[in-house]
C-alpha cells in the first residue's frame, strides 16, 4: 500500500499545478485588461478622445467577470485540494492581488467618466501636471505586472519607491487646486480633485501588487 502512494500523489499534484497555472494565466489576462483600461482613461482625459469611454465600460465588465471567476477558482482549490503552505501563500496572495487590479480598473472607468464631464471646459493650466501623475501611475502598474510575470521580488518592492513621486504630485496638485477660487471653475476643480484622488489610489493599489509579489517570492512582508 505504501509503495503505491507516490504513484497516486504525482498525478494529483500535477493536476493541482495545472490548475494553479491556469489561474495565474487568468490573473495576467486580467492585468493586461486593467493596463489597457488605464491607457484608455489617459487617452479620454488628456487626448480628449471620448470614443474610448464606451470601451472602458465594456472592459470594466470583463475585468469584474474575471475577478469573480478567479476568486471562485482560488476558493475551490483551497477547499478541495488542501494546498501546502507555499501553495496556500500563492493562492491567498493572488486573491488579494486581483482585488487590487479590480479597483484600479474601477478608477480607470471613473477617470473616463470625469473626462466626459470635463470635455466642455477649457483645458486648465494644471492639467499637464495631472497628466504627469497619470503617466507615473501607468509606469507603476506596468512595473508591478512585470514583477508578477517574472516573480521578481526586487521589482515588486521598487514599485513602492515609485509611489513617492506620485504622492509628491498629489500634494502639489492639491495645494494648487485648493487655492483656486473663481466661481465659474467650481465643477472643473471638484472633478480635478476627484482625478488626483483616483490616481493616488491607483498608485497605492499598484504598490500593493508589487509588495504582494515580493511576499509570494520571499515569504516576508
Amino acid at each position: 500500500m505504501q509503495s503505491r502512494l507516490p504513484e497516486v500523489t504525482k498525478p494529483i499534484r500535477s493536476q493541482f499545478e495545472r490548475q494553479v497555472q491556469a489561474i495565474q494565466k487568468d490573473v495576467l489576462r486580467m492585468g493586461t485588461l486593467v493596463e489597457q483600461s488605464c491607457r484608455f482613461a489617459h487617452t479620454a482625459l488628456f487626448k480628449r478622445d471620448l470614443s474610448v469611454v464606451d470601451t472602458l465600460t465594456r472592459q470594466d465588465k470583463e475585468i469584474d467577470r474575471l475577478y469573480k471567476q478567479i476568486e471562485v477558482q482560488c476558493l475551490q482549490l483551497i477547499a478541495l485540494q488542501s494546498p501546502v503552505a507555499n501553495d496556500l501563500r500563492l493562492i491567498g496572495t493572488l486573491m488579494q492581488l486581483i482585488r487590487d487590479l479590480e479597483r484600479i480598473g474601477d478608477y480607470a472607468e471613473d477617470i473616463g467618466e470625469v473626462a466626459v464631464k470635463l470635455f466642455p471646459y477649457p483645458v486648465a493650466p494644471y492639467m499637464p501636471e495631472i497628466e504627469r501623475m497619470s503617466e507615473l501611475c501607468q509606469g507603476m502598474l506596468a512595473l508591478s505586472l512585470s514583477a508578477l510575470i517574472q516573480l521578481d521580488a526586487e521589482a515588486g518592492l521598487q514599485v513602492k519607491v515609485e509611489d513617492d513621486a506620485v504622492d509628491d504630485c498629489y500634494d502639489r496638485l492639491y495645494n494648487v487646486l485648493a487655492t483656486q477660487s473663481a466661481p465659474d471653475t467650481t465643477e472643473p476643480l471638484l472633478l480635478a480633485m476627484l482625478l488626483i484622488r483616483s490616481l493616488e489610489r491607483m498608485a497605492d493599489h499598484a504598490t500593493n501588487i508589487g509588495q504582494r509579489v515580493a511576499f509570494v517570492v520571499t515569504g516576508q512582508r
